[in-house]
């Protein structure tokens, strides 16, 4: 298993929550993505930004910037 940021998964990887930095993260917890936590990387926009991710059974959006805040593991 490799640590990375959620932003860097490519399409159809999936990987676990280890940690939240960042602003976000009430935002980002409220939305289900937890420490422990499988999240799916659905589908990347044309432009790479927003990528959508199947977390809990939803589809989320979010923008890189939010994302690369959460560490990963895969």
């Amino acid at each position: 298993m490799r640590k990375t940021v959620l932003s860097k998964l490519i399409q159809g990887e999936r990987a676990v929550v280890l940690d939240i930095s960042g602003g976000m993260r009430e935002r980002l917890n409220d939305l289900g993505l937890i420490k422990g936590t499988a999240v799916t990387c659905v589908r990347k926009s044309p432009l790479g930004d927003p990528v959508a991710y199947l977390i809990r059974g939803a589809v989320i959006a979010l923008r890189s910037e939010d994302s690369s805040c959460v560490t990963v593991k895969i």
